[in-house]
């Protein structure tokens, strides 16, 4: 695959509003992706245009639908609204034990470092420990929920020890620079773009949990799109081997579209991990762990089986 480098983002306005996006229902052939400020490789295919050539053969138009994170992103996939979605380890989790028909379609490379949890450097918190007692900023259902579930145990610490405060990214930031919470949980970009603005790291996800991303679909459109899903995760494969040997570029165009520093987007760039991988049984397995974890804790309503998850 070669990609320009004038044209690695094109020149327009690729991230639309959540707000402007509306589901084509009443076209049956049309493919509809839901991504969001982390899913570097579908925001290259969108700006090439990549997926669209890959499903024009079969038919298929593409509509693009940008969202804060990845619980919005399946609550649209149940819709059918979206038929095909990137997220983290947990949102797929509690959709499934929420009874979405989600399926695991594919994984990308785990990236322990690009979750977190940050501090203010004068708040007094230097050790998750000291959490004990405190309200924590975090998205409910995302990695960084599970970080935060992991972190308090790696440190002694139950989930009841803590006051979660479940908020998307842009409030978190706001409640941790205004002192409103401790701490706060969060993924990249938003973990390096804190770090500028003077926000500290007290720990990262290392030995605490994978980190992997997700494509998913859902078992409607397993079936009813088989061929489109295939190709999805087939252009999604061409754009991540394509990704590490470009990321200086990317960073710089990418910063144009989504408002964050070409510096900002470099620091998370270094903390990622590039590829895209099948459903193999250590994922499986991980994802389990993290379900039975969700269970135990009552965050979830239900056990679920992962394995039954998977896009056969």
């Amino acid at each position: 695959m070669i990609i320009a480098r004038r044209h690695v983002l094109g020149t327009a306005a690729l991230l639309p509003a959540l707000g402007a996006f509306r589901p084509a229902r009443a076209e049956a052939r049309v493919f509809r992706v839901g991504y969001q400020k982390a899913s570097v490789a579908l925001a290259l295919l969108k700006a090439q245009g990549l997926l669209e050539q890959r499903l024009k053969p079969l038919g298929y138009a593409v509509s693009w639908a940008i969202f804060t994170s990845g619980p919005p992103i399946l609550e649209a996939l149940n819709d059918g609204a979206v038929d095909f979605a990137f997220t983290g380890e947990p949102p797929p989790i509690f959709a499934q034990a929420a009874g979405v028909p989600v399926l695991y379609a594919a994984a990308t490379q785990p990236s322990p470092r690009a979750v977190s949890i940050l501090v203010e450097p004068n708040n007094g918190i230097q050790t998750v420990a000291a959490l004990k007692g405190k309200k924590v900023a975090v998205a409910r259902g995302s990695s960084a929920h599970y970080l935060l579930v992991a972190a308090l145990r790696d440190a002694g610490l139950a989930w009841g020890d803590i006051t979660p405060a479940y908020l998307q990214p842009s409030d978190g930031r706001i409640a941790l620079q205004s002192g409103s919470v401790a701490a706060w949980a969060v993924w990249d970009p938003f973990v390096a773009a804190a770090e500028v603005q003077g926000a500290k790291i007290l720990i990262d996800g290392t030995d605490l949990m994978p980190n992997r991303a997700f494509y998913l679909t859902s078992r409607a459109v397993a079936a009813a799109k088989p061929e489109a899903v295939k190709q999805a995760i087939a252009a999604v494969q061409d754009i991540e081997a394509w990704e590490p040997s470009h990321l200086s570029e990317i960073a710089t165009d990418l910063s144009k579209t989504i408002g964050i520093s070409p510096e900002i987007l470099k620091v998370w760039f270094t903390r990622q991990k590039y590829g895209v991988v099948p459903i193999s049984p250590e994922i499986i397995a991980d994802q389990q762990k993290i379900a039975d974890v969700f269970a135990g804790l009552r965050l979830i309503p239900r056990k679920i089986d992962v394995q039954e998850a998977v896009l056969s």
